[in-house]
């Protein structure tokens, strides 16, 4: 009988020099079996990191402030977490409550919805006490020096510097744990 050669298409193909060297022979066990995957899938993902870390090494990266990423629910709790015994601190717990009710805006004190920006919200909860109120301005503006540097000229040009009341709430929070910690 003639030999027959089979169609290259249908030819299983030979197996690689790396196929060769990996198949596990067939004398061995199935946890022995098992153990030589896990080694091989091992060796393939640890070279796989290598070549992610080598082709992601030239995109920059800034480090990213979890407080930036961890969001609240999209319904807040409306009354306050924690009370202050402190009247600066005080007055920051009231001012954030008086945000997340009433709202947040940017550019006026209060706008025609009733939303307030930061210096009205803590106008606001001053209740007419100026001095109380220039504290807490003052208070205010270190906690957002500390964070931003001398960037934010005033507490007003602060609040109008960003398109969320996210972070303005969390210097009030910021501010808060300051005021308390000095006894204001």
């Amino acid at each position: 009988m003639p030999d027959i050669a089979i169609s290259p298409a249908l030819d299983p193909p030979a197996p690689t020099t790396r196929q060769a060297a990996t198949a596990p022979p067939a004398a061995l066990t199935l946890e022995e079996r098992l153990t030589l995957v896990n080694a091989e899938m091992t060796a393939r993902l640890d070279e796989a990191a290598v070549a992610y870390e080598v082709n992601t090494a030239h995109i920059p990266t800034e480090p990213v402030d979890l407080a930036d990423i961890v969001t609240v629910p999209l319904t807040p709790t409306l009354q306050p977490a924690q009370t202050f015994p402190t009247p600066v601190a005080g007055l920051f717990q009231r001012a954030r409550h008086r945000l997340l009710t009433d709202g947040w805006c940017t550019g006026t004190a209060i706008d025609a919805q009733g939303a307030r920006c930061l210096y009205g919200a803590i106008r606001a909860e001053a209740a007419g006490d100026y001095a109380l109120q220039q504290r807490a301005i003052d208070v205010l503006q270190e906690a957002i020096r500390r964070a931003f540097g001398d960037d934010a000229d005033s507490v007003p040009a602060f609040n109008d510097a960003h398109a969320t009341s996210r972070i303005p709430l969390r210097m009030l929070d910021r501010a808060a744990l300051l005021a308390d910690a000095r006894g204001l």
